[in-house]
């Protein structure tokens, strides 16, 4: 039998005003961003079809930012697919560890699988009982999902009808979201090596690489950290 622990901090039993309150907090505010990833994507070349796709579909931001980018950056489209998707695999780590939190009916864990990423992780780890975690994990996802997808056609469509976006300096939008949503999750010593052996390995192999192989070199950062970090007594 799965038992929940109470995480260290929060009440159980929370109002349920307040967990739908932070969820909907989480979903807006990262949804909007939806928007600068619509304007990334059609400056990358991609068609507005083409980038709603991507958010239906795909709907998990740091992989399609990562496809875009090495798109943008003239890389293999294979490669670049390779380095998004190894970017996902870690919401498979997620979906572990919420299967035993949420325990959702059969039927309804395919469509849940879908929503699960990053911050509505958060927010379901976040409460102090099962009924709470399912109403923020499902808050979060629908609130995220509905303005992602809104959002990224609107930026497309924009972007469409501005002409150049780099003329603009739109193309630094998407790097600028994607480094906002990175940050606040480095809180340890380990995560924020692993963040800054990837920019090291990831700006030094940038010139000798094709466009997109240096994303994959740079994700080696995380087990040579994890390594060295066991060697230590």
């Amino acid at each position: 039998m799965v038992t929940q622990e109470t995480p260290v901090g929060v009440d159980a039993g929370r109002p349920r005003a307040a967990v739908i309150r932070d969820a909907l907090g989480v979903g807006v505010a990262v949804g909007l961003s939806g928007f600068a990833f619509g304007v990334t994507a059609a400056g990358a070349g991609i068609s507005t079809l083409q980038a709603c796709a991507l958010s239906l579909l795909v709907f998990t931001g740091a992989s399609q930012f990562a496809l875009v980018g090495a798109l943008a950056a003239g890389g293999n489209p294979f490669t670049a697919a390779a380095g998004a998707f190894f970017l996902g695999t870690r919401n498979a780590f997620y979906g572990l560890r919420l299967s035993q939190l949420l325990a959702l009916p059969r039927a309804a864990k395919p469509f849940a699988a879908h929503w699960v990423i990053d911050e509505t992780t958060a927010v379901a780890l976040a409460q102090g009982d099962r009924k709470s975690a399912r109403l923020g994990f499902t808050v979060t996802g629908l609130s995220l999902y509905v303005l992602w997808n809104l959002t990224t056609l609107l930026g497309a469509l924009g972007a469409e009808a501005i002409g150049d976006t780099n003329a603009w300096g739109l193309d630094a939008a998407g790097p600028a979201v994607f480094l906002a949503l990175l940050a606040p999750m480095l809180k340890t010593a380990t995560e924020r090596a692993v963040a800054a052996l990837a920019l090291v390995l990831g700006l030094g192999f940038l010139p000798v690489l094709p466009a997109g192989v240096p994303v994959l070199v740079a994700a080696l950062a995380a087990p040579v950290v994890l390594w060295m970090k066991g060697r230590r007594p």
